[in-house]
């Protein structure tokens, strides 16, 4: 029998050994625990991070500036309150924005340089990065761990994505990190991010993932995952890191109000990303041919459906896969190739990601029915919308003047088409208002039925009871968009 020396152990650790035997008993099967240190993981990975310094040629006189310590002002950087406005600077006390010597409005060119991170992905030396990172760039310069320095070649760039894959050329295989599975990284799960913010080359900080799925409005394929893991101006590119030391995705943005808010592209959307641009340079995506809308509450209840889910259709382009396959506006789209869509921006992923000429099935509800519709996925061409424009959102509320649309009142209001109903006045606090409705908007339909004389509107809104309301077909601007718009309670 051997005996535990009392000098080996003080009290203290004995009540931590003991803390940590029952820990272990308790926990569930396969679980993992934060290690003692991330130095070993860093070591790891370091090596496949990149610094990227780019130059590029720019006019001065354009009224555009430029961040501090060679950084671009990009998606994850913006002027905080209180920061000098140098451009005011040197205009008023150096005679134009030119600067000195150069009159206003004179443009001048310079060099700016900025920087950046990436991760190698494959020993070749392909590197992915942010595309805001290397865009107009004249010049990209990769410089690894080991301080030797590489050009570098764009082999594409994807600005919807925010992707950009490049090239360094080099006379041996360089260190990579292996591509992870962002679709399996869970809410709390540890992290990394390595990068090069404000040029400290290499910088590590550590994190969870704070949430999945997140829309910020930086395009319309958003889907971030959101961590805690610091991330500044400079990170842009570089990899998060899960504790298998995988890439589960690429830093990309900040919440600049915020403390710990970073944002990172999915590695699983990176796969399909960089798989395009390294065989032809460009990214080709599904397109379907519909201008789509979130289902409020209110508007599920006016379409038949249970709760405020899928895409609804505010409009089908002519002759587009939609219209071809029957889908109407006025369809709620809740279903997409076997797959649920759960809400308005899961669509245009789903069909981005759809091979062109693929066939697809689509369940809609229509008028309160379940239709099944096969679709054949078309491409989406260079400046095509795959969703509508955002619109303020529908609230609640009645109080709106309105005019027959005559085709002179469309000529003078520039507003396409000449029939309808032309909202020439939204009272402030009133049910229109709080639907969001707008002077200029065109109402085409009431009810799903169109309207093209104000007594059929002002029917339509004598029949309505407290805090009913009344489903509206707008156009606004170039897009077709519908709105609830409810009776005072009271």
């Amino acid at each position: 029998m051997s005996f535990i020396r009392r000098s080996a152990f003080n009290k203290p650790a004995l009540v931590l050994l003991a803390l940590g035997l029952v820990l272990a008993l308790s926990a569930p099967a396969g679980a993992k625990y934060v290690p003692a240190s991330f130095a070993d993981l860093a070591s790891k990975v370091s090596p496949a991070v990149v610094n990227i310094r780019i130059v590029k040629t720019i006019k001065s006189g354009t009224g555009r500036m430029f961040g501090f310590r060679g950084q671009q002002q990009g998606p994850d950087q913006e002027k905080q309150p209180g920061q000098p406005d140098l451009h005011e600077f040197f205009r008023r006390f150096f005679g134009g924005p030119g600067g000195p010597g150069v009159p206003p409005g004179h443009p001048r060119e310079f060099k700016q340089r900025a920087l950046g991170s990436g991760v190698i992905v494959d020993p070749s030396g392909f590197v992915i990065t942010n595309n805001h990172v290397v865009a107009e760039a004249d010049e990209i310069l990769v410089r690894t761990k080991d301080d030797k320095e590489y050009p570098a070649e764009i082999i594409g760039r994807d600005p919807k994505t925010d992707l950009a894959l490049i090239k360094i050329k080099a006379d041996h295989e360089l260190p990579f990190l292996p591509l992870g599975d962002s679709d399996k990284v869970r809410v709390g799960d540890w992290v990394l991010a390595v990068g090069n913010p404000f040029g400290l080359e290499h910088t590590v900080t550590a994190g969870i993932i704070s949430a999945k799925g997140r829309i910020i409005g930086a395009g319309p394929y958003d889907n971030f995952l959101q961590t805690d893991a610091s991330i500044n101006p400079g990170n842009s590119g570089g990899p998060l890191i899960n504790l298998e030391g995988k890439v589960v995705g690429i830093n990309t943005a900040i919440a600049p109000q915020g403390q710990g808010i970073g944002f990172a592209i999915p590695v699983n959307t990176t796969k399909k990303i960089m798989a395009q641009l390294k065989s032809t340079g460009r990214v080709i995506r599904g397109w379907l041919g519909v201008t789509i809308q979130p289902v409020t509450k209110e508007l599920a209840e006016k379409f038949g459906l249970d709760e405020p889910m899928g895409a609804l259709v505010a409009n089908v382009v002519d002759d587009s896969p939609a219209a071809k396959a029957g889908i109407k506006r006025g369809d709620v789209i809740v279903r997409y190739d076997g797959k649920k869509v759960k809400d308005m921006q899961a669509l245009p992923r789903l069909v981005a990601e759809t091979p062109v000429g693929e066939e697809v099935s689509l369940r809609v509800v229509r008028g309160g029915e379940k239709k099944t519709l096969e679709v054949t996925i078309g491409e989406l061409k260079s400046g095509a919308s795959p969703r509508a424009k955002a619109g303020e959102p529908e609230q609640s509320k009645l109080g709106l003047s309105l005019q027959e649309l005559t085709p002179e009142l469309a000529k003078q209001l520039g507003i396409k088409g000449d029939k309808g109903l032309v909202i020439t006045g939204v009272e402030g606090g009133s049910p229109a208002a709080e639907a969001g409705l707008r002077r200029g908007d065109v109402i085409l339909e009431v009810a799903q039925k169109p309207v093209t004389g104000v007594s059929q509107f002002t029917d339509a809104a004598a029949k309505l009871k407290p805090g009913d309301g009344l489903l509206l077909l707008v156009q606004r601007g170039d897009s077709p968009l519908y709105v609830v718009i409810k009776a005072p309670k009271k």
